[in-house]
């Protein structure tokens, strides 16, 4: 359950990440860069996550790798396509 509310608060922060695109630049240029702009963040707070779990939970690294690499993929999928999208605009 917890895997889901993160990766559901990294769809969050993307949308977030993409508004902000476009009050700042109003194209879809902004967006698109606030899109890849948006992947380094969401990495550095997948690996905090990651980070947690090792050593608040009491989780081996080996177990909270693969964690973070769906936590972390799923949203980064999603901006690498919203990216795309607005690029082409």
């Amino acid at each position: 359950m917890h895997v889901l509310m993160v990766i559901g608060g990294g769809l969050l922060l993307l949308g977030i990440f993409v508004l902000f695109g476009w009050l700042w630049g109003a194209s879809a240029a902004g967006m698109a860069l606030a899109a890849k702009c948006f992947v380094p963040a969401w990495l550095a707070i997948s690996v905090i996550n990651m980070w947690v779990g090792v050593v608040h939970a009491g989780y081996s690294l080996r177990a909270e790798l693969p964690i973070l690499l769906l936590v972390f993929a799923v949203p980064a999928i999603v901006a690498g396509i919203a990216f795309w999208q607005y690029s082409r605009v």
